[in-house]
């Protein structure tokens, strides 16, 4: 494993930390093929209920190494965006689809990608000195990392050509307005309260979660007819679960369930 990119796994809660602080956390090849790897790591392990993506140091992730990138650019002209299809896309899908909560504990800047990261979580929790920036038509790019798809459902289309056509920082407490992020806490708490959140999703009934995620996806795309069958499909599923057999057990003896993750 590469030390950009830190993986723990305690108690069913799997901590991702970029780690180039020095970079602010700024994504070159092997911090990217690290994070794809680890978050595909993740998804397979049984054990791990719940993921926490955070940075080390000032920064969550300032996306794309730029640096890196003007010497790749020289060497290899546009095919350096090859990277977009290598390493951002498969990322953002590993987070987004993956089979249990990921939470983003976004603890400075995130730009770009870094951006796009963090909106392709489940939840968001911010500390009152980060913020966002889109940042892709600052350096003459289109948008990646699926912010095009992501950006819209949380403030809406126009909200986010607005974003998108006009850089700028998003400080914490426009971002919780916006919708970007759920909540904002002190920066001295961020850390800790990033980690409660995904903590409680760790202990939760994970199979019913993956099942949301996957329902909220399908129905963001698909018609009404066709969502409900979803649910039902998916339902029938979770219906056959531990946790929901636990669930109801302690409903009836009016107990809190002690969920499984099976």
């Amino acid at each position: 494993m590469s030390d950009t990119v830190r993986y723990e796994v305690n108690e069913g809660l799997a901590t991702v930390t970029l780690n180039r602080p020095d970079a602010m956390n700024a994504l070159d090849d092997e911090t990217k093929n690290a994070l794809r790897d680890t978050l595909r790591r993740a998804a397979a392990d049984r054990e791990v209920r719940a993921v926490l993506l955070t940075g080390n140091g000032r920064a969550f992730c300032v996306g794309q190494d730029l640096k890196e990138h003007t010497g790749s650019l020289e060497r290899s002209g546009g095919s350096a965006l090859n990277t977009v299809e290598e390493h951002y896309n498969p990322i953002t899908l590993a987070l987004a689809g993956m089979p249990k909560p990921v939470v983003a504990g976004v603890n400075g800047v995130a730009a770009g990608a870094g951006a796009g990261f963090a909106f392709a979580c489940d939840h968001r929790v911010m500390a009152d000195t980060a913020a966002f920036n889109t940042s892709f038509a600052g350096v003459a790019l289109t948008a990646d990392s699926g912010v095009s798809w992501t950006l819209p459902r949380l403030v809406g289309p126009s909200r986010a050509a607005d974003l998108l056509l006009f850089p700028r920082s998003v400080k914490a407490e426009e971002a919780l307005q916006l919708g970007l992020v759920n909540r904002v806490v002190p920066a001295a708490e961020l850390a800790a309260e990033a980690e409660a959140v995904a903590r409680r999703l760790a202990q939760g009934p994970t199979a019913a979660y993956a099942a949301l995620k996957e329902s909220l996806a399908y129905g963001s795309s698909h018609s009404l007819a066709e969502t409900l069958a979803k649910e039902s499909e998916l339902q029938v599923r979770v219906g056959g679960s531990a946790d929901h057999r636990i669930a109801v057990e302690a409903f009836v003896k009016k107990e809190k369930p002690r969920f499984t993750g099976r």
